[in-house]
């Protein structure tokens, strides 16, 4: 999902030790179990429910669908890094085998789909099969179209994609998420040296640099235009406690998806708004160290939840980050700060018992669905070992 990382300018060593957690040998066998337990016709895990940790399948059609057959490839990956062996339990399976089975339940997608924007999402796993066959026409094929589905949705007048759809067509809704999906745009281009992908990547993250933005480096999840005028109608949230709070989640997106940004245009202003979110993530924790559900949500009445899948996510977007930092030093910050979200929420939301990875995340809490494991909270949890292993940080058994 983004450019090779300059070792050159990583820092030697960081401050504190990473979970040994991330490296587990009971995380292959439990990523099998769930593939054997996959539906036919298939469907997709993307959360549990909160007392048996069991996964919840939904149809491919969803826009987390993509993330359980990513996890598959990111242990291919893991597997390449550390050699499979019965004591990391990497020996356990054919991963790359078994990322290609699961991603055919996507291919479809490809000509029809209700994701929208999400649509970045769900190329994950053929941006990954890419990397380690760049000829293969499934891949290729499945990369241009979904790339091609989310040039679509730019509106010039915006100058962003559109999320969500909406009854009324003057109203044209962005979300912060969004960032991520950016990465298809990119992965096509270098496919096909097509420039308009490239424009509408930029354009989109200059918009929502200008507009989902608080002076304090906080993020608007949700920020509606008038689609005939470009002009902003409202911000508000849809999973945040309220308008004008900080919904973790997007928080993280927004990381990752500038820190990305950078990594293909070496333009400053992406590394400084990367810099700018990260530092509101990392300065408005609480106490604990704790990733809440929201950063603005009241501790009383009741304590607010965490989401173990925004710490994932975030330390993923400050892993990339310090990599990027052109200054050692500054490099070292982020990483550390990552491996701090990560000790944080092992200590919290390791949870053998169940079929994920990790508890404690919340999917929307105005939904109520929280308290979970989450499939993409998993994918970044496994793919945050990975980076670590890659960038020398760590060993691949921690």
């Amino acid at each position: 999902m983004r450019a090779p990382i300059c070792l050159s300018l990583l820092p030697l060593a960081v401050a504190q030790s990473v979970p040994a957690q991330l490296f587990s040998s009971i995380i292959p066998p439990k990523v099998l179990a769930t593939f054997k337990s996959l539906p036919s016709p298939i469907q997709y895990p993307q959360y549990t429910d909160t007392i048996q940790g069991e996964w919840i399948d939904f149809v491919p059609d969803t826009w987390t669908s993509a993330f359980f057959p990513a996890t598959l490839y990111a242990l291919n990956t893991r597997k390449t890094l550390c050699g499979a062996t019965p004591s990391n339990g990497l020996n356990a399976a054919n991963w790359l085998a078994l990322g290609r089975s699961a991603s055919n339940g996507l291919i479809p997608l490809e000509l029809t789909n209700n994701q929208g924007h999400d649509v970045g999402f769900l190329s994950f796993p053929f941006v990954e099969e890419l990397k380690i066959n760049p000829s293969n026409q499934t891949a290729i094929t499945a990369v241009k179209q979904f790339a091609q589905d989310l040039a679509v949705r730019f509106s010039p007048i915006v100058g962003c994609t559109r999320s969500w759809n909406t009854t009324d067509p003057t109203d044209f809704t962005v979300i912060i998420d969004n960032m991520m999906n950016l990465e298809i745009l990119w992965v096509a281009y270098g496919l096909t040296g097509d420039e308009n992908l490239r424009h509408i990547a930029i354009t989109h993250a200059d918009t929502t640099m200008k507009n989902h933005i608080r002076p304090d480096g906080g993020t608007w999840h949700v920020v509606e235009y008038n689609s005939t005028t470009g002009l902003v109608i409202r911000k508000r949230t849809e999973q945040g406690f309220a308008d004008n709070s900080t919904w973790s989640r997007g928080q993280s997106w927004g990381i990752y998806g500038y820190a990305n940004m950078y990594s293909h245009t070496n333009d400053s202003a992406y590394l400084d708004t990367a810099r700018n979110l990260a530092n509101y993530f990392l300065t408005n924790l609480p106490s604990d160290g704790i990733v809440p559900w929201d950063f603005n949500a009241p501790l009383i009445p009741a304590p607010r939840p965490a989401d173990s899948s925004a710490a994932t996510i975030a330390a993923n977007g400050l892993l990339l980050l310090g990599s990027l930092e052109p200054n050692p030093a500054d490099g070292q910050k982020w990483i550390n700060a990552a491996i701090n979200l990560l000790n944080k929420i092992t200590a919290l939301a390791w949870k053998p018992s169940w079929q994920s990875l990790l508890s404690n995340g919340t999917v929307n809490k105005p939904a109520n669905n929280f308290l979970t494991g989450i499939v993409y909270g998993d994918y970044y949890y496994i793919r945050a070992g990975n980076e670590l292993i890659s960038m020398g940080l760590a060993t691949c058994s921690g």
